[in-house]
């Protein structure tokens, strides 16, 4: 039987990381959010978007497609967390523990991505 993404662990995580993205971006300066904050809030938000649109779809493929993008986003969000860091945006502690939710979150992706490739697709 199907779970729904949004009531995997995975999407949780991921979850978990966009809210604190939110949270912190709000505190910055306006130049800081225009630059930096819109993208990592873009590209956060992109992860959950994309693994609920995959998992929408029928075909394997098209849903590996999405999983793939999220992946890609999630990769991105790592990106810009540590341009944060690097910028004093953000602190060392609040970065890795944000570097930490994506990294779990993409290892749980990676995973949901194997299984799904391996899955055979059923007879209709």
């Amino acid at each position: 039987m199907h779970q729904p993404m949004e009531e995997l662990m995975v999407f949780a995580r991921f979850e978990e990381a966009t809210g604190r993205i939110w949270d912190m971006v709000q505190q910055w300066k306006l130049l800081a959010q225009d630059t930096i904050g819109k993208q990592i809030i873009r590209s956060a938000d992109s992860i959950g978007a994309n693994l609920v649109e995959g998992d929408g779809r029928y075909s394997k493929a098209d849903a590996l497609h999405f999983f793939v993008i999220a992946r890609g986003s999630a990769r991105e969000t790592c990106l810009w967390v540590k341009r944060a860091q690097e910028r004093r945006l953000v602190s060392t502690h609040e970065a890795e523990a944000l570097l930490q939710l994506l990294a779990d979150g993409m290892r749980m992706l990676n995973n949901l991505i194997t299984y799904r490739r391996n899955t055979p697709t059923p007879k209709t």
